[in-house]
């Protein structure tokens, strides 16, 4: 027993001097080439080795031909696991290059092109991430670029709605300045419908600029969705009577929700007068509040004859214009009023703003015969 002792304690003497005068190299190494560093590791244990048996060998007092015998095992173990570490370095040196090279097609256009070659454990972990990262960013850019597309268009159409009524502003104007109009008091009021027309659209950019920055700031009170439907209807009357267009409002459960009463307001609004709108003269529209799986939904129904299926994902963005489907008005000009060529396309993009802003949602469906618009709202208690 104690000379296994003994032979432990010069094995460990020579294999701890080998270790602490490698490991100098090692730290100098770690910041270089993981094959240089996998080598020097390779060689400090080598060398450890090497020592411990040579020191244990001169303990025993072999003689020369067994010292002979394992020095010579000792050397081909070495080389073995030196041409071992070199090897298995190449090879991680070898995938992390390729690696670097496929990182650099991350938020390219083609999407990242992960290494065809075998990798470890670690870096094809890390290539999944990478690859998971691009497709991140590559959504990231196609929305972007939506709402791109989607700014410009609202630009055109904002462009094109300011030009027709301050045309129209400035020719009444310069009629009254010639004096050449025989009836001045049509035209004042000709004039203030215009005005009134542009103040709208003044108002719906500005809220919609508001939501799109949240900074909506919302004043919550508990509310019945009784009171939400009644107020709406109520302000929704002459523009239906103008159109001999009929509401209906007795489907309405009085659930209360917790919300700014003046924003959800102006959201059904919106919703009641685009509805109105675009349903031809004779035609139904109807407001309905149910409380489904602890929410409350807000619903319109028109007679507009359905929206083209391939339309409904679009129906909420600023800025978008109704197809044939509907009315020639704008689908998404509920709060502005008629203008000439249709309007700005911000009501419903207004909705959406609001119903996301009180931790709801909005959405359309098509129906028999028309579309049925739906504010998700959560019920009184329900998180917010």
């Amino acid at each position: 027993m104690n000379d296994l002792l003994l032979i432990a304690a010069y094995a460990a003497l020579g294999a701890g001097a080998a270790a602490l005068l490698g490991w100098p190299a090692v730290r100098v190494l770690r910041r270089r080439s993981v094959a240089l560093s996998l080598f020097a590791v390779a060689v400090v244990t080598v060398v450890a080795m090497a020592s411990g048996t040579t020191a244990v060998a001169q303990a025993m007092f072999l003689s020369e031909h067994d010292l002979g015998v394992v020095m010579t095992v000792l050397a081909i173990g070495a080389v073995v696991s030196l041409l071992a570490a070199a090897v298995l370095g190449r090879q991680a040196v070898t995938g992390s290059r390729a690696l670097t090279l496929a990182a650099r097609t991350v938020g390219s256009d083609g999407g990242f092109a992960a290494p065809v070659q075998p990798l470890s454990a670690e870096l094809a972990q890390l290539s999944a991430e990478l690859s998971a990262t691009s497709a991140r960013l590559a959504e990231s850019r196609k929305r972007e670029q939506t709402l791109e597309a989607s700014r410009r268009e609202l630009i055109a159409w904002i462009s094109h709605d300011l030009r027709t009524p301050l045309a129209g502003l400035r020719a009444m104007a310069e009629a009254l300045e010639d004096g050449i109009v025989e009836d001045p008091a049509r035209y004042y009021g000709r004039i203030g419908a215009e005005v009134e027309r542009l103040t709208g659209m003044v108002d719906d950019l500005f809220e919609l600029s508001r939501l799109q920055a949240g900074a909506l700031h919302l004043t919550p009170a508990r509310i019945s969705c009784y009171d939400l439907v009644g107020d709406a209807l109520a302000c929704a009357d002459p523009l239906a009577r103008e159109r001999g267009v009929r509401l209906l409002g007795g489907q309405v459960d009085p659930a209360p929700v917790e919300v700014d009463g003046r924003e959800v307001s102006r959201a059904l609004g919106n919703l009641l007068v685009n509805a109105i709108r675009s349903t031809p003269a004779d035609g139904v529209v109807a407001v309905s509040a149910s409380r489904q799986n602890g929410e409350v939904v807000l619903a319109v129904t028109d007679s507009c004859g359905g929206i083209p299926e391939a339309d409904l994902l679009r129906v909420f963005e600023t800025g978008w214009r109704g197809g044939s489907a509907r009315t020639p008005r704008a689908i998404g000009d509920a709060d502005t009023g008629e203008h000439s060529g249709g309007g700005a396309g911000l009501g419903l993009a207004i909705v959406r703003g609001i119903a996301e802003a009180h931790a709801g949602s909005a959405a359309v469906r098509n129906v028999d015969g028309g579309c049925c618009f739906e504010i998700r709202l959560p019920a009184a208690g329900q998180p917010v």
